[in-house]
């Protein structure tokens, strides 16, 4: 059990580096670098492998974005099989549907507690 918690913090801490690698020494902004994780995800999960890497990885893999990128494809990849081509719309939203309610809801959670403040 041990080890799983070590892959899993240093595959999660690997990929944050690589942002902040990306963030120091590129002009991208870190918008365009979540949006890449993401596609990332996507195309590695399309392909087919990013889902022995994340069951190797375990967390490290599946909680970052890339992961969330992994859940989009298999999302279509599964509703495509079931419903055909309308599943190209539909598969990655009902597949990530958890997650963006989560991340909306403690979104608005954390929003109505804290002031926030403009740059």
């Amino acid at each position: 059990m041990f080890v799983s918690y070590v892959k899993a913090f240093f595959v999660g801490g690997l990929i944050c580096l690589i942002g902040q690698i990306l963030i120091d020494k590129t002009k991208l902004t870190p918008a365009r670098i979540l949006v890449s994780y993401v596609v990332a995800g996507v195309v590695l999960g399309a392909l087919g492998l990013y889902k022995p890497f994340a069951e190797w990885a375990g967390a490290g893999a599946s909680v970052p974005l890339t992961g969330f990128g992994n859940v989009l494809a298999q999302g279509v990849k599964k509703a495509i099989e079931k419903n055909g081509a309308i599943g190209i719309l539909t598969g990655g939203l009902t597949a990530a549907a958890g997650g963006i309610c989560a991340a909306i809801f403690f979104g608005y959670i954390v929003a109505l507690v804290f002031k926030p403040k403009e740059k």
